[in-house]
């Protein structure tokens, strides 16, 4: 009798065996179709993805290499990128001084004067460039800066729609403006050169 169970149980162990190999064999089968699938409806999709982005002219436009070289120094340049004004800096020996002596001073959006610059190819930091957004944080007015004659009580832009000072910096020092003078995506592609970014 005890010869006879056991051969039963091993007779049902096999069976359980092919079906546990059957199951196995139809997972897999399954995940492969279902991949194989998901590719095809990839493939399909792809060409409809691509056209939603934005055209070659489109993504040209979004960006602007400026030579900062021509900049004079003391003053700006104002450079429209998408409808998007951007400010381009060349701040004398004075301007960057106090941009560095202000760094510990208690600010509405803290920020040091290094950490709103980008470095250039060989790694180092040109504190005499200075590129930021030229939307006010408040409302996004367009501040006045050197080149229309008025820097406002920090010597870096002032936003006359609702009294926003800004300074050498871009930093937010007086006003409604809750942030500081946004920096925008930009590059280094030489000592001179610079390349914007929306």
């Amino acid at each position: 009798m005890s010869e006879h169970g056991s051969k039963a149980a091993t007779a049902n162990a096999g069976h359980a065996g092919d079906a546990h190999a059957g199951e196995t064999r139809r997972d897999f089968i399954h995940i492969a179709a279902a991949s194989v699938a998901a590719g095809g409806v990839a493939a399909v999709a792809w060409p409809f993805i691509q056209q939603l982005g934005p055209a070659a002219d489109t993504r040209a436009a979004s960006s602007a290499e400026v030579d900062v070289s021509k900049v004079p120094e003391g003053s700006e340049i104002r450079v429209l990128i998408g409808g998007m004004p951007f400010f381009v800096r060349h701040r004398n020996a004075v301007e960057m001084a106090k941009a560095v002596a202000d760094d510990k001073l208690p600010m509405r959006d803290p920020a040091t004067d290094e950490s709103r610059l980008v470095k250039m190819q060989d790694g180092a930091y040109n504190p005499k460039i200075l590129v930021t957004s030229g939307l006010c944080t408040h409302l996004g007015c367009v501040p006045v800066g050197p080149a229309q004659g008025s820097t406002g009580d920090f010597g870096g832009w002032y936003c006359p729609c609702h009294g926003s000072h800004y300074d050498t910096s871009g930093r937010i020092r007086k006003g409604p403006a809750p942030k500081n003078l946004a920096v925008p995506k930009y590059e280094y592609l030489s000592a001179s050169m610079i390349k914007i970014s929306l």
